[in-house]
């Protein structure tokens, strides 16, 4: 078992735990890839940047409900990344008092190389698991999604 993996692993591990090193296991390539083109980016900075990739120009309202983030915390995050140069704030066309946050061209090489590396550990887990087995754990997490866990 290699280090990225964090060792043997318990077979009575917690789905939880096995969940979280699965996670880390998966995104330490897309980490360092994006560290390579954009050093000062750091992961939680993806919890912005991933919702602008699919939707340039979101407001900063929609990018906290969309992330499950509070509006201070994703505001924190838009602004290291304005300082930054990988986004910038232009004005809401619909409403001259807001602003939109659109990602730069600094900001878009930086998710190509998360996006090429997320295809090619995918590319990886496929070719490792099989079509069918890949295609059974793309079914069982999308279905755990679905699940309600809440203990309340």
């Amino acid at each position: 078992m290699d280090e990225s993996s964090g060792g043997p692993i318990d077979d009575e591990a917690p789905i939880i735990g096995l969940l979280g090193r699965a996670y880390a296991h998966t995104t330490g390539p897309v980490y360092a890839a994006v560290a390579a083109v954009a050093p000062e980016i750091r992961p939680a900075h993806g919890n912005v940047m991933e919702h602008l990739d699919r939707r340039d120009g979101l407001r900063l309202t929609d990018l906290a409900e969309s992330s499950g983030l509070a509006p201070q915390s994703v505001q924190a995050l838009v602004d290291q990344l304005e300082t930054l140069g990988y986004v910038e704030r232009r004005p809401d066309p619909q409403d001259r008092r807001a602003k939109r946050i659109w990602r730069t061209d600094k900001a878009r090489r930086a998710s190509q190389a998360a996006a090429d590396t997320a295809h090619t550990v995918e590319d990886k887990i496929a070719t490792a698991l099989g079509h069918t087995r890949h295609a059974e754990l793309r079914a069982v997490l999308r279905e755990l999604l679905t699940i309600d866990l809440n203990t309340h």
